[in-house]
């Protein structure tokens, strides 16, 4: 195109230049094929080198035992190993048991007593004191471990203290002090369910207070002493011992052949040992002295023979099948005086066998030879 100017001339048209092409695939191919190259460069040089080492270092190794070992040494390979019996794979039966830990637990449970059980040996059954076992069921023993009778359904507690039915206008301090435990204890307890953002106690709930302990009613058969002894009579249902008697010597003599504890031993709530006995098992008199009881009697200890020493000791004889000693009668160390049985409360033959001093009752463990 042509252009004048202002003399009348006339300018050609500057030319526009051409725009300039985009890249196309093939250029970025190129690219992206220049860039392969030199990584797969780089991998052939790293792994030309690690050879070239690993090369070295055989070398070197070759060089060390050359060193080392004789010059006509040679290293041996392992002999092949050879099994007697092909190695199989290891069959294991699935089990579909799972074992479930223990777990302690938080309320009580149910027992049903059985032949030979006394309050101690189920107290030991489920770890916990004897007297725990006695305080959750007193409406069925009443304090009595001599209540004890087969069939009896028993409530465990579930730790040892005392199981008790919460009164109306109870709360948690009175409750706590009486049963010298605290209130922090029985809150605490996981079997109370007691809320402890309001703690409260709710009537004829049972509780359980843990480590908490209460005074106990004894149920003991009185003791009885011989005529002219100096000492007050407990009761006047004894024997005739008005005339002269033997005395002991003061040391004891296991009163059965077996010399083991079958069930009850000495604590608070019993207050003498139960000594294994068979049926029918001869019973010796512990020490020599003067009967002053032989015959049934009241409390669950059945056929009972009580001896009184003359020396301030006496000695009884519970559960006895029948009865040998004759009421009034002077007895000597070792005599029979008895046969073991299961009279009066009783879960199974056995001896309950007490020793008594002025009167107070000591543990019989602590006497016998």
């Amino acid at each position: 195109m042509i252009r004048k100017n202002n003399e009348g001339a006339t300018t050609p048209k500057p030319e526009v230049a051409a725009p300039r092409p985009r890249p196309t695939s093939i250029y970025w191919f190129t690219w992206a094929g220049a860039i392969l190259m030199v990584v797969w460069l780089g991998y052939v040089i790293l792994l030309r080198t690690g050879v070239v080492q690993a090369a070295q270092a055989t070398v070197a190794e070759n060089a060390v035992l050359s060193s080392i070992l004789p010059a006509d040494s040679s290293i041996s390979s392992l002999p092949a190993l050879s099994l007697a019996n092909p190695i199989g794979p290891v069959q294991r039966a699935a089990d579909l048991h799972t074992i479930i830990p223990e777990r302690p637990r938080t309320a009580p449970e149910k027992y049903v007593v059985e032949a030979g059980d006394s309050v101690f040996s189920i107290a030991q059954q489920f770890k916990l004191k004897p007297e725990t076992v006695l305080w959750a069921n007193y409406l069925l023993l009443d304090d009595n471990p001599n209540m004890l009778s087969i069939g009896q359904e028993l409530t465990i507690p579930a730790t040892d203290g005392v199981l008790y039915k919460v009164k109306r206008g109870d709360t948690l301090d009175s409750v706590a002090q009486e049963f010298k435990a605290t209130a922090d204890a029985i809150v605490g307890w996981p079997g109370n369910n007691i809320d402890i953002a309001d703690p409260k106690l709710v009537a004829d709930a049972t509780i359980m207070i843990p480590g908490g302990q209460r005074e106990m009613r004894t149920w003991v058969v009185p003791t009885i002493w011989r005529a002219n002894s100096g000492a007050n009579k407990s009761i006047n249902a004894g024997c005739d011992t008005s005339g002269a008697g033997a005395y002991g010597t003061g040391y004891f003599m296991w009163p059965a052949d077996n010399h083991s504890i079958s069930g009850n031993t000495f604590w608070s709530g019993h207050l003498g040992i139960d000594m294994a006995a068979a049926m029918g098992a001869p019973i010796y008199a512990s020490d020599s002295g003067v009967v002053v009881y032989s015959g049934p009697i009241g409390g669950g200890y059945g056929n009972m023979v009580m001896v009184d020493h003359g020396n301030g000791f006496h000695t009884l004889y519970a559960h006895n099948s029948q009865l040998v000693a004759r009421c009034g009668s002077s007895v000597a160390k070792g005599q029979v005086i008895a046969y073991a049985g299961s009279t009066g409360n009783s879960t199974g033959a056995h001896l309950h066998f007490e020793i008594r001093y002025l009167g107070a009752f000591v543990n019989p463990l602590d006497y016998l030879n």
